[in-house]
């Protein structure tokens, strides 16, 4: 008799436990982990993308962390031909919380997250204006004096179709309700007053640098 005992072997139902989290371990780093490319052949069935699949596995992704303001900006300094218009169906009301989806603009894959960051790297510095209005063009005027980089991103909301719902949102999340409304990565800086006042007592190219524009005027 061998005095040496044996190791019993794993039992089916604990083998089977095995094998499917080996199996779901494989699936998590083949999808999530490393890149990947799928077969040419794939590409053409029914618009299957990585993203896709991604989005499928994990479900829709949470807003929880992106203010409503980045939906906004998102959707106007991504719309240079005016082709997204806010609010267009009867439902909409613009003095309620809006589905961060219809700032997508058709983006169902959008990782605001990662957009968020984009928005405060490129247009870190938004001016909501109106094309006739002097208080917008005194705004702007002293703003080109600071000749930044990246410029401001200036959206004539009086040119848009969706004027009065961009004003109504913009109101609702920023506790101003005129023109100008200059945005700094998502915060509202007020109006063209405002502006002057944080220019006239220096604050204004501490914040703007900050937010990591660089101030190429002879700015005193």
């Amino acid at each position: 008799m061998d005095s040496k005992k044996r190791m019993p072997s794993p039992s089916p139902p604990r083998r089977r436990r095995f094998i499917i989290v080996v199996v779901a371990l494989v699936c998590f780093i083949y999808f999530f982990g490393s890149p990947f490319r799928l077969p040419e052949a794939l590409k053409d069935v029914s618009g299957i993308s990585r993203a896709k699949i991604v989005h499928m596995v994990k479900g829709p992704k949470s807003q929880a962390k992106v203010d409503e303001i980045f939906g906004l900006l998102n959707l106007v300094t991504g719309d240079s031909e005016h082709e997204h218009i806010l609010g267009h169906t009867e439902s909409f009301d613009p003095t309620k919380p809006v589905d961060m989806s219809l700032y997508a603009a058709g983006n169902d894959d959008l990782d605001w997250n990662e957009r968020v960051q984009e928005l405060n790297e490129r247009y870190p510095l938004v001016v909501f204006s109106k094309s006739y209005c002097r208080y917008s063009k005194r705004a702007k005027d002293l703003l080109s004096t600071y000749d930044l980089s990246p410029p401001p991103k200036i959206i004539e909301v009086d040119l848009r179709d969706d004027a009065t719902q961009v004003k109504s949102v913009l109101t609702r999340l920023t506790h101003h309700g005129t023109f100008p409304n200059i945005i700094l990565r998502g915060k509202s800086l007020g109006g063209s007053d405002q502006l002057q006042a944080r220019h006239s007592d220096k604050s204004l190219r501490r914040l703007l640098e900050g937010a990591g524009m660089v101030i190429r005027g002879d700015i005193p």
